[in-house]
């Protein structure tokens, strides 16, 4: 069972810990989380993450790509015993030597640490991997440094998948990710004009502190209650209704009943078109089925929905 502590709690045990900050747990940390737990299994530690989440904006790091509770939940999937997750504000004036005394050993019983080539740590980022591995072994604590995880001779990163989602690149980021890019938004009362044109919509806000794909209208798949229905989203400000504020709006095809204040998961599979202005509300209706349709079709040929 995963358990989530933050840096005052004090592991009993022995650890193998992976750090990082683990933005989308793409391909290459769930490579490096996958070798840290495989090292744990072979020398009986327990299996631990050190992460953080953030109250302030960090300027080395963009836009979030999942929300921590959907980061968590993947780790949980992932077999981890000790999750570690303060606000960054918790631990950022600790020095490099004092985070690896008081966290790392003190605080997490690290017997194993493992990191990719682009970990900072430390109070103004003063340490970096070389620094770590020689504190590593001042404390007799085995160091492994992650091999770069590369996809079509590109480097996989939180800031490539981010690009992908800019571009409307579903299949690339989808690659990138391991999984589907998806959100996990709680459901909002909005104008209520799709239930008025036989389309009603989910709406979903985005997080001020998260990264969203680039605007216009996709094929998605919508979770509910472990049920997958082939869905229609559009990331728009609404232009046919003279909207303001950006939306994630999603037609759930073949579904009815009330999700509000639910979180529900929206994944993104492919990019339909942009955001344009119909002339009319059935015009806009009509887009929205039809293209609830396409995604049906789209996700019954690729073996994601029955």
């Amino acid at each position: 069972m995963l358990e989530v502590y933050n840096i005052s709690w004090r592991n009993t045990a022995k650890a193998a810990v992976a750090l990082g900050y683990f933005d989308g747990v793409h391909i290459a940390h769930q490579s490096l989380i996958s070798q840290m737990c495989a090292y744990a299994q072979d020398n009986n530690l327990e299996k631990a993450v050190f992460t953080f989440t953030k109250s302030v904006t960090l300027g080395h790091k963009g836009k979030d790509i999942l929300t921590p509770a959907s980061k968590l939940e993947i780790m949980r999937n992932m077999g981890i015993d000790l999750y570690y997750s303060p606000d960054f504000l918790d631990f950022s004036s600790l020095t490099p030597e004092e985070f690896v005394q008081k966290i790392l050993v003190e605080s997490m019983g690290a017997q194993a640490v493992f990191c990719g080539e682009n970990f900072f740590f430390g109070k103004n980022r003063r340490g970096n991997v070389q620094v770590l591995k020689e504190l590593c072994s001042e404390y007799n604590i085995e160091f492994i440094q992650a091999e770069t995880v590369c996809l079509d001779g590109k480097v996989v990163s939180s800031t490539a998948i981010r690009n992908a989602l800019s571009e409307g690149n579903m299949e690339k980021a989808r690659a990138m990710l391991g999984r589907p890019y998806g959100v996990n938004f709680p459901v909002v009362h909005g104008k209520k004009i799709g239930r008025t044109i036989g389309t009603p919509t989910i709406n979903q806000l985005y997080p001020a502190n998260m990264c969203s794909p680039k605007p216009g209208v996709y094929i998605t798949c919508t979770t509910v209650d472990g049920i997958k229905y082939p869905s229609a989203t559009g990331l728009t400000n609404r232009p046919t209704v003279n909207g303001t504020g950006y939306t994630c709006e999603t037609f759930i095809l073949g579904f009815e009943g009330d999700l509000y204040h639910r979180n529900v998961q929206v994944d993104f599979h492919a990019f339909l078109f942009e955001a344009r202005k119909f002339d009319s509300l059935q015009q806009l209706g009509d887009m929205i089925y039809s293209s609830a349709v396409k995604a049906k079709e789209y996700l019954t040929e690729k073996g994601i929905i029955g």
